[in-house]
C-alpha cells in the first residue's frame, strides 16, 4: 500500500487524476476501521490531512459552505443555529474522539446507508460540491448516492465542500440505536421545516440501500398544510394528518433485517420518529410568531 501525502488542493486533484483508484483519508475513521479489520486493501491511500481548505467553513447570507473535512465537533459548537439538524446529527456520531476527527465528507465518500449526516443533508436539500483536474460541479444531493455504498463522484473527483441552505425553519434529527453511544444507526430519520418555500423536506437512514427521502409523505404534508392554512394560521396539526405522514414515512422505507433490527422494527421506528419529530418541529415553528402574521 503506497501513501500519498500532498501539501495543497492542487497536488491532491493531480494525485487522484495520477492514481484513481486511490482512496481518500481525513479522519479516518471508516477507512481506517475497514484496513485493520483487511477489509479493504487499497493500491494507495490520499492523505488529505495537509489541506487546510477542507477545514474551512463560511456562513453565507444564505448558504453554508462546509469544508469535507470540518471535523463533526465545529459543527455542533459553530453552526448550530444555521444547520440545525446536522448539528444535532453531528452530537449523535460515536464519541467525542471521533466527532474531533470525522466530517461530513467521510460520511458522503462512504455513503453507508446508515451514516449520520446523510439523513439532515437530505432534509436541509444540502448539494455537494466536487472537483478534479478537469474542473468542478455541483450534484444535488437527491442524485448524489447512487447505490449501497456509492456515490456519484467519478474516479479522478474529491468531495470539495457541501454546500447548505441557511436553516429558515425549524430541524430536526433522531437515531435509533442499539446503546446510547459507539453505535451504527438501527434507522435514522431527519425532518427540516422550510417556511419560505412551504414546504417540508425529510431523510432516512439504514432503512434502505442507500439514504433517501420519504417523498409521499413529504407531497401529502406539503398539500395538508397548504390546503389547511396551517402555515398562516399557526394552528396545531391534526392527529389524523400526523398519522398519516408517519405512516407514508414508514412506508416508504425498504429495510432489511440484520443484527442490529429486523425490517419491521426499522419501519414502526421510522414512522414514530417521523410523528414525533413533526410535533416537535411544528411547535417551534408556531413559536416563533412567523406563523401569525395576519391571523389576529
Amino acid at each position: 500500500m503506497d501513501f500519498l501525502r500532498p501539501a495543497s488542493w492542487e497536488e491532491a486533484l493531480a494525485a487522484k487524476a495520477e492514481h484513481p483508484t486511490a482512496v481518500p483519508l481525513s479522519g479516518g475513521t471508516d477507512v481506517m476501521v475497514e484496513i485493520n479489520f483487511d477489509h479493504r486493501r487499497p493500491e494507495y491511500l490520499l492523505d488529505l490531512n495537509r489541506i487546510e481548505l477542507l477545514r474551512e467553513w463560511e456562513v453565507g447570507e444564505e448558504n453554508v459552505r462546509l469544508g469535507a473535512a470540518v471535523p463533526y465537533t465545529q459543527i455542533m459548537e459553530n453552526l448550530r443555529a444555521e444547520l440545525p439538524g446536522l448539528a444535532l446529527a453531528s452530537h449523535t456520531v460515536a464519541s467525542p474522539q471521533i466527532r474531533n476527527r470525522g466530517g461530513v465528507g467521510g460520511n458522503l465518500g462512504t455513503a453507508s446507508p446508515a451514516g449520520d449526516a446523510h439523513p439532515a443533508l437530505l432534509a436541509a436539500g444540502a448539494e455537494v460540491e466536487v472537483e478534479s483536474v478537469r474542473g468542478n460541479r455541483f450534484i444535488p444531493i437527491d442524485e448524489f448516492y447512487t447505490g449501497v455504498k456509492r456515490n456519484a463522484l467519478q474516479p479522478d473527483e474529491l468531495i470539495k465542500t457541501v454546500h447548505i441552505k441557511k436553516a429558515d425553519g425549524p430541524q430536526q434529527y433522531s437515531k435509533v440505536g442499539t446503546r446510547n453511544a459507539m453505535v451504527i444507526a438501527v434507522c435514522a430519520f431527519g425532518l427540516a421545516l422550510h417556511p419560505e418555500t412551504r414546504t417540508v423536506r425529510t431523510g432516512i437512514g439504514s432503512a434502505a440501500p442507500t439514504p433517501i427521502r420519504a417523498k409521499e409523505a413529504e407531497a401529502f404534508l406539503n398539500a395538508a398544510l397548504e390546503e389547511g392554512g396551517f402555515w398562516d394560521s399557526g394552528k396545531i396539526i391534526t392527529p389524523s394528518i400526523a398519522k398519516q405522514f408517519a405512516d407514508l414515512c414508514s412506508g416508504a422505507a425498504n429495510p432489511i433485517d440484520d443484527v442490529r433490527g429486523t425490517a419491521k422494527y426499522r419501519r414502526h421506528a421510522i414512522g414514530i420518529m417521523a410523528r414525533r419529530q413533526l410535533g416537535w418541529t411544528w411547535e417551534q415553528y408556531r413559536g416563533t410568531g412567523r406563523t401569525l402574521e395576519g391571523a389576529a
